[in-house]
């Protein structure tokens, strides 16, 4: 329903946003009825609350906001540096800066609003909130972090309409980059998706989902090219390592109450532990 709608029209422009702003809503809604409607056909879920099941409850959520959000902040400490450096007022300020001007923009930058609140709440209330829980029962936790992101992955090549419409680059860019954008789609899935099951919170993917859009893809070839550019690596290689230090420690389901999906399995399984 998102592809379709105004296909004269640019992704970015008002109308196309506005439309798709309406037809991710029925989505939104539709998504949870037929995650009720498999919870009561199969009959497993007896003592789980639906709207618990799909992350969406309060033991927890205090931790569930913070610590993923750090833990990809730590991914990002390459970019992050690189953005301190360039900051002539510190960092300090142009967080706070950045983030006045983005409470200034959510309300008139329908742009700014798809991609740093209604993409991510969306997006994470379907392909992890809804479709996890579905997914998981058959395959097993595990194995659903690996399934699930495919289907968010294909679900971004309708941009490759539209980069055809645009007509600004050739058939062979345009299929670079729409492989390009899976795979990096798709890598982020896996980690939303594992956020999702080790927390049992739909909040956790949510910030990190809007924190990542908001920083983008590290820019390699201008911290490459960077003045600053040993300690600008320097601190992309200690992101990375402490990304994978603290991975499993910070997403502990200690912090977080009994992972709802895992209580559908008798005998626990390595990601809900």
């Amino acid at each position: 329903m998102t592809v379709i709608v105004c296909a004269n029209l640019l992704r970015d422009h008002p109308s196309v946003i506005r439309r798709r702003f309406t037809s991710v809503l029925i989505v939104s809604i539709i998504s949870p009825l037929v995650v009720w409607a498999w919870t009561d056909w199969m009959k497993i879920l007896s003592g789980v609350p639906l709207m618990a099941l799909m992350g969406i409850r309060l033991e927890g959520v205090v931790p569930a906001g913070i610590l993923p959000l750090l833990l990809t902040m730590m991914l990002f400490l390459g970019p992050l540096a690189q953005l301190a450096v360039d900051s002539p007022k510190g960092i300090l300020v142009e967080i706070r800066l950045r983030y006045l001007r983005s409470l200034a923009l959510c309300v008139r930058d329908l742009k700014w609003l798809r991609n740093h609140v209604v993409a991510p709440v969306t997006e994470e209330l379907v392909f992890r909130a809804c479709m996890v829980p579905v997914i998981v029962p058959c395959t097993g936790p595990t194995a659903a972090i690996f399934i699930c992101p495919l289907f968010f992955g294909v679900a971004h090549f309708h941009h490759i309409r539209e980069q055809l419409r645009s007509g600004c680059d050739s058939l062979g860019d345009i299929l670079i980059i729409a492989v390009f954008q899976f795979a990096y789609t798709y890598v982020f899935g896996i980690y939303s998706a594992f956020i999702f099951i080790r927390t049992g919170h739909l909040l956790a993917p949510v910030l990190c989902h809007s924190f990542c859009n908001s920083m983008g893809f590290p820019d390699f070839c201008r911290a490459l090219e960077h003045p600053q550019r040993p300690v600008i690596l320097f601190c992309y290689q200690l992101g990375v390592l402490l990304f994978l230090m603290c991975l499993l420690p910070l997403t502990d389901p200690f912090f977080y109450g009994m992972t709802p999906i895992c209580i559908l399995f008798l005998h626990p399984r390595a990601v809900c532990s």
